[in-house]
């Protein structure tokens, strides 16, 4: 198989320089948007996602702020959603665990948007908790077309969450601009 018809992994991906490019704007404290934007563009090669948002979480609140969006229109910035009294909030908010959604039927018992989700033509989810010293700082989430994911998808989205954790865990007092 020629290296174009690979399916894209984490040993194959095409920019891997993508990760040093990450690691070097999480230092910069004047540029989340430019981190979370290149953790979005460098996890495509491997996820072949649709959307990718990045959450902040309010625990007296049980509530996600967004802090970035590739869809602004359908999923702006700043904006919020209630996991009080959700299975979807124990599992990923309170208890700290990863949450991966196939089919249809997964989005519509996990969440309230499963109406735009599905007309988005999303049909699997992959949900990785923000966590920093057992305190879940958010969720980095990515909707793909298919209905399935693979384990290396997993494993590579839950990399991604590692690498951008510092930064949300930075911007956890701020407002999202």
């Amino acid at each position: 198989m020629m290296p174009s018809q690979q399916t894209p992994t984490v040993n194959n991906m095409q920019s891997p320089e993508n990760f040093i490019c990450i690691k070097a704007k999480s230092f910069n404290d004047e540029a989340p948007l430019e981190l979370f934007a290149a953790a979005d563009a460098c996890a495509f090669p491997v996820l072949r996602h649709s959307q990718c948002t990045i959450n902040r979480f309010d625990a007296q609140k049980m509530q996600l702020t967004r802090l970035y969006s590739s869809d602004t229109k359908k999923y702006p910035i700043g904006g919020t959603k209630s996991k009080s009294d959700t299975g979807w909030g124990r599992h990923v908010l309170l208890d700290k665990r990863l949450f991966v959604g196939e089919g249809t039927a997964a989005i519509k018992k996990s969440f309230d948007d499963h109406e735009l989700i599905i007309a988005l033509g999303l049909r699997s989810v992959i949900n990785v908790p923000l966590v920093s010293k057992d305190t879940c700082l958010g969720t980095l989430n990515f909707l793909s077309r298919v209905e399935h994911v693979t384990q290396t998808q997993i494993t590579f989205a839950q990399l991604l969450g590692l690498l951008i954790t510092p930064t949300v865990q930075a911007f956890q007092g701020l407002k999202p601009t």
